[in-house]
């Protein structure tokens, strides 16, 4: 593996981490402009007594205090990737938190595996995001295992495509999905199912890219042409989301399906334990390569 192959694998993993943010894309900021506060909540508890809009609202305001939560996913899409992730995130302030990912298939995949590793260690932190690579690539990267993305040098590399890289790898949490279905505009209540031995209401809705910015959600104006042009870069004209809500107004699994440019998108979470503890400590600095110096290498060195 030479130098290109560095900065190549390097410039994958910015983009994967970001692709895989449209299947939680929005912004971070609170369009219900809920405080932190108690969790319970009786308004649209469990969607039996509200509409749907007004229950999504309680149920992201109580997602968004819930501050933590364990995650497990498979995503797929198109030719790009499948991958596997596991793990805990925190949004209390700024994203947090430690995933292990690994790349099943897809393009993705093979270019891990020129890099020795189809699995790798993330970790999220408010300012940026690390990835642990492994002994092949640091044979190749001056001994260092981990690459740091700071989220600001993706902006700035990456124009209009690295601000929506950087808003993606910034706003994978839970409540993204919820945002999703206030601005399909057409959500509705599907009904009781359990998932894993649990009681929840299942909720669906479609988002069309082309009326997403006349959605009347309780989203702002900015934040539906912020999720319009997320979504149109990857070559989504609609998505449909899918959420299972637990009877504390917690999301405890999702789905998003669509089309992209490079094929179908398909998307799993499940979220448990909600305020769980998350810790992510910044890599040693001199085990980390930063993405922005690796993508300023010379070919072969």
């Amino acid at each position: 593996m030479n130098g290109t192959t560095v900065r190549r694998v390097a410039l994958a993993i910015a983009a994967a981490a970001a692709l895989t943010g449209v299947t939680a894309c929005g912004s971070s900021d609170d369009s219900g402009g809920s405080n932190k506060g108690s969790k319970g909540s009786d308004e649209g508890k469990g969607g039996l007594s509200a509409s749907p809009i007004s229950a999504l609202r309680t149920i992201q305001n109580t997602t968004d205090k819930a501050d933590s939560a364990k995650v497990e996913s498979e995503t797929t899409m198109g030719s790009v990737m499948s991958m596997e992730a596991k793990g805990a995130l925190g949004w209390a302030d700024g994203l947090t938190g430690n995933m292990t990912i690994t790349y099943t298939g897809g393009q993705m995949a093979e270019t891990m595996r020129q890099a020795g590793s189809t699995s790798m260690e993330a970790r999220y932190l408010p300012e940026a995001y690390y990835a642990k690579m492994g002994e092949q690539f640091a044979a190749q990267a001056g001994g260092k295992h981990w690459v740091k993305y700071a989220y600001d040098d993706l902006e700035k590399i990456g124009g209009g495509s690295g601000a929506y890289m950087k808003d993606a790898m910034q706003n994978s949490t839970p409540q993204q999905s919820v945002k999703m279905l206030l601005a399909s505009g057409d959500v509705k209540r599907v009904g009781e199912e359990k998932v894993r031995g649990v009681n929840t209401t299942h909720y669906s809705g479609t988002v069309d890219v082309a009326e997403l910015a006349e959605k009347s959600s309780g989203l702002s104006e900015s934040q539906l042409a912020d999720m319009k042009s997320q979504l149109e870069q990857a070559g989504i004209t609609t998505e449909t989301v899918d959420i299972w809500v637990n009877d504390e107004n917690l999301p405890v699994k999702k789905t998003e399906r669509g089309q992209m440019k490079t094929g179908t998108l398909s998307a799993t979470a499940y979220y448990s334990d909600y305020g769980t503890e998350v810790s992510a400590e910044e890599p040693p600095a001199d085990d980390t390569a930063d993405f922005k110096d690796l993508m300023n290498r010379q070919p072969g060195v």
